[in-house]
């Protein structure tokens, strides 16, 4: 089975069986979406060689987690946690191949604008140890040329413990995604790949009347309190990505192409102004 289609099966078997989040079928029927991929060029150096390029795409899916603890994080003056991470990045430009294998919490944190002592500095510094090791002395535009999206994920998900979302590969997915946004790839199945299942785009989903979730857990994320890797966090992102297999059917639209459009919707202020669940883990 593809990785694509083994996110399919695992998000339809926990969806089936939810019991704190279940999918509205009738607001989903009605659904307004007006889907549209891009990668923002703000955030994300697209202008340079294409190995550049597509290092400074790599490095930033590689410490593309930690969503909740970004309340915790120095955040620039108007950016999200994301935005911050992406914009300090681009200014510094990629690390090579040997900085990545010698990375510290106190240079990732330097880069970053953060405390050292931050606990996401010392994750993100080991996930970019692990990049390094993975390179080791090739470019990156020689890992990323393989036969398709799946195959990569699949890769990178079995060389590097926090790509390795099992049932979900969100971040795995994401890689290959957003080198063909950026142009620097082009895989023959990207339509196949699912949405990248985080916690934004549940939340949009949410405030939209698609998810719905039962009172207590609706309770505990509208309180701002952390919840656990374990049923509900899973029910929550897997009820997602099977809504959004239907709408995408519903709409003629690939997966990743809505993932873009609800995650860009999900910066709206009436999107921020209201609490999405926060899990601590290195998948997103």
């Amino acid at each position: 089975m593809a990785l694509s289609d083994d996110v399919r099966a695992h998000c339809a078997a926990v969806a089936a069986t939810a019991g704190s989040v279940t999918i509205d079928r009738d607001a989903l029927a009605a659904y307004d979406a007006a889907p549209a991929a891009h990668i923002d060029p703000e955030l994300h150096d697209l202008d340079s060689e294409p190995e550049t390029v597509a290092r400074g795409l790599l490095t930033l899916d590689t410490i593309n987690f930690g969503s909740g603890w970004f309340p915790t994080l120095r955040k620039d003056p108007g950016l999200s946690g994301y935005a911050t991470i992406a914009c300090a990045l681009k200014e510094h430009g990629p690390w090579s191949n040997e900085e990545l294998r010698a990375m510290t919490a106190v240079a990732v944190a330097a880069v970053l604008r953060q405390p050292a002592d931050h606990e996401l500095m010392a994750l993100y510094a080991e996930a970019l140890r692990a990049l390094g090791r993975w390179l080791g002395e090739r470019t990156v535009l020689e890992v990323i040329r393989v036969p398709s999206a799946q195959a990569l994920a699949g890769t990178l998900a079995d060389a590097m413990p926090t790509f390795a979302d099992r049932g979900f590969y969100k971040r795995a997915q994401i890689v290959p995604s957003n080198l063909a946004l950026a142009g620097v790839a082009s895989y023959p199945d990207l339509d196949r790949l699912t949405i990248f299942a985080d916690n934004l785009v549940p939340h949009v989903l949410r405030c939209d009347g698609i998810l719905r979730y039962d009172p207590r857990l609706a309770a505990h994320i509208d309180a701002g309190r952390q919840l656990r890797p374990g049923p509900q966090e899973a029910e929550i992102r897997a009820c997602a990505v099977v809504a959004c297999e239907e709408l995408s059917s519903a709409l003629g639209v690939a997966p990743r192409t809505l993932d873009s459009w609800l995650w860009n919707r999900g910066q709206g202020a009436a999107y921020k102004a209201l609490p999405r669940h926060r899990c601590r883990c290195v998948f997103y």
